[in-house]
């Protein structure tokens, strides 16, 4: 029996160009559980609203740092933030990121303005001393 509903029309080839991705990656993400696009009498992926929709969420996910994985849990039921204690976990490694990117920015930074080799630089090399272990006891 057959739906009223009007059939999803975008096919695999427009939500690649509109999103600028390439097909594969779309089929990935179908592989491994993250879309699951209609297929259509002849068996070609469909995409509509809710699909497409999906596909900016991965997206977003992955622009915060999130591993697909982690996305399948994250997109798995119908509200990300009911893994709120998954979020405070990735925002705590996204401080630390942020941390170790401004110090290298900042040792860069120093670095340029320094009219001193790196080497001989002060602030350098108590940032290369600092990089040393210890020796073993």
């Amino acid at each position: 029996m057959r739906s009223s509903a009007p059939e999803p029309a975008a096919t695999i080839g427009d939500v690649a160009v509109r999103f600028g991705l390439p097909q594969h990656v779309l089929r990935h993400w179908e592989s491994v559980g993250l879309l699951t696009p209609a297929r259509d009498s002849s068996g070609h992926r469909r995409y509509g609203p809710a699909e497409l929709a999906r596909i900016a969420m991965i997206l977003m996910g992955k622009e915060a740092g999130f591993g697909l994985g982690e996305l399948q849990v994250l997109l798995s039921g119908p509200d990300p933030m009911r893994h709120a204690d998954r979020l405070r976990r990735h925002v705590a490694v996204l401080d630390r990121r942020i941390a170790e990117a401004t110090a290298a920015k900042e040792l860069i930074e120093h670095a340029l303005a320094c009219p001193l080799p790196f080497a001989e630089c002060p602030h350098a090399r108590e940032q290369i001393d600092a990089r040393i272990p210890a020796e073993p006891a």
